[in-house]
């Protein structure tokens, strides 16, 4: 199975970039109600994984600035925890399950390391489900 089948075009994805504030990031992250967004390079290419944790301990370190005071702070003096790791758009279904299995979602990149979008461990695991139907009924 080809995993684009499972994709979430990046047309379709909060994202953010190297050059956004803090600010930026906090207010993309609350409007679409996520926890963690991708973070790419003005090239487009994947960087890492930008969490709610990562924001509040810079939040902390930096002694709770206003919100224009964040405006001042870029996204790449966050510190990073954890990255999800991606794969390649050829990766096969193993590979993807397995990054699937401990990330929320798998960011995908191309041969330039260029991010296309994501697969959310929602739509791996509704993939898994259908399968599962489907061979039941054949029994």
């Amino acid at each position: 199975m080809n995993i684009l089948f499972f994709l979430t075009p990046k047309s379709e994805v909060a994202y953010v970039e190297e050059g956004d504030s803090l600010r930026q990031v906090l207010e993309k992250m609350e409007y679409h109600g996520y926890a963690a967004v991708p973070l790419l390079s003005a090239e487009g290419k994947y960087i890492g994984t930008i969490t709610e944790g990562d924001v509040l301990w810079k939040l902390k370190k930096d002694n709770f600035p206003t919100l224009y005071e964040m405006e001042e702070i870029s996204v790449m003096e966050v510190f990073r925890g954890r990255d999800n790791k991606a794969v390649h758009v050829n990766v096969d279904m193993e590979g993807l399950l397995d990054r699937v299995k401990a990330q929320n979602f798998v960011p995908v990149v191309d041969d330039e390391k260029v991010f296309i979008g994501i697969v959310t461990r929602k739509d791996a695991i509704q993939y898994l489900m259908s399968e599962l139907i489907k061979k039941a009924q054949r029994v």
